[in-house]
């Protein structure tokens, strides 16, 4: 008999999601508005702090699509994208009719480089067309180098769009991931460090803007009698139903945080010195990550051939999942046309780089079962 799948980053529920789930099909509460979400927003504004406003939504690439319109992000704009990302970051952009212009990683957080981003900046005036916009992404839930790309955004006037999506809980001194940018976006997708099945959240300090976000996601009615719009809107407000179990999701966050840093503690005991491995890791006690995923590089030079795709297809001779690093958007079919600053640093993460199982729920013996794959591996 086969042994059972570990996955690499599973819903985790921790017990009061039903309550939650119970009180709105009691109350019949279960549109895409009512207690839960009202709720739900309360808790994540308290969380993230920063005196911030949050507009619950059905999904991260929801709130990134919301943000760049409320940026004034338009048809024919120019909007500078770290190109080291799942391309929910760049989708949004070419929903618009606006240009992506991607930009290439640094090395120790392996996200957007702000040398590379003020060079496509510069090109990009001196070609005549100032970027509207920075996606900005914590990647795996590693903080960017926040206050370089901050100065860089600050002299060009550019406001950065903060993708948080994949770091709920992670900080830089002490201040929490999505409240550095002009607007910031969370995601709750069944893989994320806490889930609402589906889901997602803008974070912005500014209560107007948060109001603007509600309205554009509720199709944007305009206050009448009768159903009238003014405005192209859309269908995109969280549901009751789904902000219930986010609530009951919020009770348990920093555990799951702690648990999938555990995760990440393990990784680096067993295989840290081993040679040609690499970890994401912190650069310094200023970052805190959630370690939403785990990930490592391989450099085959000096693992005497050993390669992640090798390791990954044991992995999953044995059921257990991996996956290879996001590959480059502008390596993408579909965003190979457009332009593209940097070096081959988000390349060479995507040719070497592998994301092990991460999740909060990941037991004893699923960790011993990972631990005999690596061991048969780097022997």
């Amino acid at each position: 008999m086969s042994l059972p799948k570990i996955w690499l980053s599973s819903p985790h529920m921790g017990g009061n999601e039903l309550k939650y789930i119970h009180a709105a099909f009691e109350t019949n509460w279960v549109a895409p508005l009512g207690p839960n979400v009202n709720g739900f927003e309360a808790d994540l504004a308290k969380y993230v702090g920063k005196e911030s406003h949050i507009a619950a939504l059905s999904a991260g690439t929801a709130a990134l699509h919301l943000g760049l319109i409320l940026l004034g992000v338009q048809a024919g704009d120019e909007v500078i994208c770290q190109s080291f990302t799942f391309s929910a970051s760049a989708n949004p952009i070419v929903y618009l009719g606006a240009t992506p212009v991607f930009v290439d990683s640094e090395k120790e957080t392996w996200n957007i480089c702000p040398v590379a981003l003020e060079q496509a900046i510069l090109d990009r005036i001196q070609k005549g067309k100032k970027p509207k916009a920075i996606i900005a992404v914590h990647l795996y839930g590693m903080p960017f180098q926040i206050e370089q790309v901050c100065a860089v955004a600050a002299k060009y006037d550019i406001p950065i769009l903060e993708d948080s999506a994949e770091a709920l809980g992670s900080s830089y001194k002490g201040q929490k991931c999505g409240t550095f940018g002009a607007i910031g976006v969370l995601s709750f997708n069944g893989n994320k460090i806490i889930t609402t099945s589906g889901g997602g959240a803008l974070v912005t300090k500014n209560l107007t803007v948060k109001e603007k976000a509600v309205f554009l996601a509720t199709q944007a009615r305009d206050e009448a009698p009768h159903y009238q719009h003014s405005e192209i809107g859309y269908n995109y407000r969280m549901s009751n139903v789904s902000a219930g179990i986010g609530r009951g999701q919020m009770e348990v966050l920093d555990s799951h945080i702690e648990l999938r840093r555990a995760m990440h503690s393990f990784y680096f005991k067993h295989m840290s010195g081993l040679p040609g491995i690499e970890f994401l890791k912190e650069p310094n006690e200023h970052f805190f990550s959630n370690h939403w995923l785990s990930a490592i590089t391989i450099d085959p030079i000096q693992t005497k051939g050993k390669t992640r795709e090798q390791l990954r297809l044991m992995c999953d001779q044995h059921n257990i999942e991996t996956r290879p690093l996001w590959k480059p958007m502008h390596l993408q079919p579909v965003f190979k046309k457009y332009p593209y600053y940097g070096q081959r640093v988000a390349e060479t993460l995507f040719d070497q780089g592998l994301c092990l199982p991460s999740g909060s729920n990941l037991t004893d013996s699923d960790r011993q079962r990972i631990e005999n794959v690596l061991v048969e591996f780097f022997k």
